[in-house]
């Protein structure tokens, strides 16, 4: 079975809402056997729940938003994921830290397959801001799934 993990700092806004948003849309696109998952680089939050302010955002959007608890990714969880999207390039150079090295190529950013972004450009970090931020958040995952649901479908 294909499995994915979204990768954020503290795992408890963009990587679960990027999860969520994948399960919807894999699930309506013939893709809901995939295994999706999301982590952290931090320990900061581990064992939090996903922020309010994203699971307001992904409840008015339609998505659940319900069971869980942030962790931080491991050095397994990279190898063994047949994707890992990160949000932003810092979670790239995290994951070199945990990872002890030079990534996997199939450790990717999210804005890879977002179509209005520019190369190297990541998701912003929602938390330091106001709910707009969540608004934004969601507009670019969701932009970003079309390309995301190929890339899976290309792996198998």
């Amino acid at each position: 079975m294909t499995s994915v993990v979204f990768v954020c700092w503290g795992n408890i806004c963009r990587s679960p809402m990027a999860e969520r948003v994948a399960a919807k849309y894999f699930a309506e696109h013939g893709l809901g056997d995939v295994e999706l998952t999301s982590a952290a680089t931090s320990t900061e939050e581990i064992g939090n729940p996903i922020d309010p302010r994203a699971v307001t955002e992904l409840k008015k959007a339609g998505y659940d938003a319900d069971d869980h608890s942030a962790h931080q990714i491991t050095r397994d969880e990279i190898d063994e994921n047949d994707l890992v999207v990160a949000m932003e390039d810092i979670h790239l150079d995290r994951m070199r830290d945990i990872y002890g090295g030079d990534l996997p190529d199939h450790v990717v950013l999210l804005t890879d397959y977002d179509p209005e972004a520019e190369p190297g450009d990541g998701v912003p970090d929602p938390w330091y801001g106001g709910q707009d931020g969540f608004v934004t958040t969601l507009a670019t995952m969701e932009r970003a799934m079309p390309a995301l649901a190929d890339a899976v479908r290309e792996l198998g």
